[in-house]
């Protein structure tokens, strides 16, 4: 089902050569007298989903489940990488033997810097656009670092213009535009609205095995979905399909009729409403 959603919806919005993909991760509590064998810390259970994203396709490309205790970091050699893609991270990721393992594949990633990172720059780029502090080349400077990535990386520094957020991205691109490091960061929340979607608490089954099915059952969803939404070229987002569908189950009304943005102006408001959800987790 990923394949064939991916295959369908694929577009580029980047004008790179490769796929462009964020990997998230969410956490999603369980009740620990429940759910025993998910046990996150000493009166809490919980899961951690593992997700890469495909951001232009709007659709997840591959989904790692461990238990929450696992460090997002430690997930990174799980990652099916592809020769000439990008790949985003958040500062959870800022491994920097992983993120060599990438560039010596010849893929390329962005990374959202510690504060803390110690970098020596020896090129710097001048002209630099509106919001771009700095944009430089050089090498790490802490022993472990350089140890773990031995080669020259790209250091790029922005301003958010709307909250006057200061971002530090790493990355082995040394060619794409400092505006296009900060705007592949900036779409990897994109995924955001699949998981808000999926992180409802309520689960039908309780050991493992089921919990995982669920999951899955969510994700098949959520592409036959994407899939509908592109063939019959609405308007609306997955989200908001989702959204419809989970309170139309028995309702007999065609379904283009059923997206019209007339009958559900506000989508919003579904979130609040008690009808049965078989979609809902």
């Amino acid at each position: 089902m990923i394949t064939e959603a991916r295959k369908r919806r694929i577009q580029k919005i980047f004008e790179l050569d490769g796929h462009v993909y964020a990997f998230v991760s969410t956490t999603i509590d369980l009740c620990l007298s429940v759910f025993e064998w998910a046990k996150f810390r000493k009166y809490k259970g919980g899961i951690k989903m593992h997700t890469l994203y495909d951001v232009e396709a709007q659709i997840l490309a591959f989904v790692h489940i461990t238990p929450a205790k696992v460090h997002d970091s430690k997930t990174m050699p799980e990652i099916p990488y592809e020769k000439g893609a990008h790949y985003i991270f958040d500062r959870g990721y800022n491994d920097f033997g992983n993120l060599y393992t990438i560039n010596r594949i010849e893929a390329f990633f962005v990374v959202r810097a510690k504060t803390n990172v110690r970098f020596k720059p020896e090129i710097w780029k001048r002209r630099l656009p509106e919001n771009v502090i700095s944009d430089s080349i050089g090498y790490f400077t802490v022993y472990k670092s350089s140890k773990d990535y031995l080669e020259k990386l790209r250091k790029v520094v922005c301003l958010d213009s709307e909250d006057s957020t200061r971002y530090i991205f790493l990355t082995n691109n040394m060619t794409a535009s400092a505006e296009t490091i900060a705007e592949l960061y900036r779409n990897r929340w994109s995924v955001e609205l699949f998981f808000k979607w999926s992180k409802h608490k309520k689960f039908w089954g309780t050991s493992e095995n089921a919990v995982r099915i669920q999951i899955y059952c969510a994700i098949i969803t959520f592409c036959l979905v994407a899939i509908v939404q592109h063939d019959m070229r609405l308007e609306r987002s997955i989200y908001e399909i989702l959204q419809i569908l989970g309170i139309s189950l028995t309702d007999k009304t065609h379904l283009r009729d059923l997206f019209d943005k007339s009958n559900f102006k506000n989508v919003n408001v579904l979130n609040d409403s008690s009808e049965p959800n078989l979609f809902n987790f």
